[in-house]
């Protein structure tokens, strides 16, 4: 199910349900969807402090449901990701989303949510937040507006290293990787069949995403997608002595069998340019030695 596209004069809601953040954060993001022609309206709790998160957990839950029970809301913003989100996930009714669907934006720990929802075959969007409006790029900015109205997205980037190449086509699904695979064999997995899945990341140690692709692998993940886009990872770690494979080596590795195109270096996640990708949506991938083009339908 896709949300309607959203039109100018159309509310978009900011709330929190992870950590909390400051205000400047959240004042220069209402004046971002004002300058793009949009209501902004935040959530009750939306700037509160409750020890590392911006609420109780009855206080985030309650401000989530409010966004999606609100029938003014035509887009729900999240502010920030951090930690948090599959705390209140199951306090959530999300029966509005299969009556009404909107679009819920963010990434991080906002994976949850994304995950969830197409669980349930609503779409959603993975973009830039809040937190990051002051320094993101013109593009992620032009893209996460451009998602919520309906325009057809299409990306074309190069890559670094050496892709797989092959040209698939397939919904859209996926978030961060540690979050992902923190939810699989859960009942908020998706059906990954016949997906084309995209992974970002920051901070983790390559021990522990190599960890993450065999969960994957050992779920059967990585034998239903048809391709895999690999966006952002930001500060990876390595170990003292060394692991002794690099991020490219360990994903590839995991794809030993398989003609799966993969492409690496596309702009979202955890940095400036945090391109909007449209998730349940479907899209044409078409991935070369050291190009790639999404283009979606």
């Amino acid at each position: 199910m896709l949300p309607k596209k959203l039109h100018i004069g159309d509310t978009i809601a900011i709330v929190a349900p992870a950590k909390g953040i400051e205000k400047h954060f959240v004042d220069h993001a209402i004046n971002c969807i004002e300058a793009n022609g949009f209501k902004a309206i935040v959530s009750k709790n939306c700037l509160g402090q409750h020890h590392y998160f911006s609420g109780t957990l009855k206080e985030r839950s309650e401000d989530l449901q409010w966004a999606i029970d609100n029938d003014d809301v035509k887009a729900i913003l999240c502010a920030r990701g951090g930690y948090g989100c599959i705390q209140i996930i199951d306090r959530i009714s999300w029966a509005g989303f299969l009556d009404e669907p909107k679009w819920l934006l963010g990434f991080s720990d906002v994976t949850v949510f994304h995950q969830h929802l197409a669980k349930i075959g609503a779409a959603s969007i993975h973009s830039t937040m809040p937190l990051n409006f002051e320094s993101n790029s013109k593009p992620a900015l032009e893209s996460l507006f451009a998602g919520i109205q309906g325009g057809k997205l299409h990306y074309e980037w190069s890559t670094k290293q050496d892709n797989v190449a092959g040209e698939v086509e397939g919904k859209v699904t996926g978030g961060n990787l540690t979050v992902l695979a923190g939810l699989i064999g859960t009942k908020h997995q998706p059906d990954y069949q016949n997906t084309i899945l995209f992974l970002e990341d920051v901070g983790e140690h390559l021990y522990a995403i190599d960890r993450h692709f065999f969960q994957l692998k050992n779920a059967g993940v990585l034998d239903q997608i048809r391709g895999l886009i690999i966006g952002d990872f930001s500060g990876i770690k390595d170990t003292n002595p060394p692991y002794g494979s690099d991020l490219y080596e360990i994903i590839k590795s995991h794809f030993t069998y398989h003609s799966t195109p993969i492409s690496f270096g596309f702009p979202a996640g955890h940095l400036d340019d945090n391109r909007a990708l449209i998730f349940g949506k479907t899209a044409k991938f078409n991935c070369k030695k050291n190009s790639a083009e999404l283009i979606y339908k």
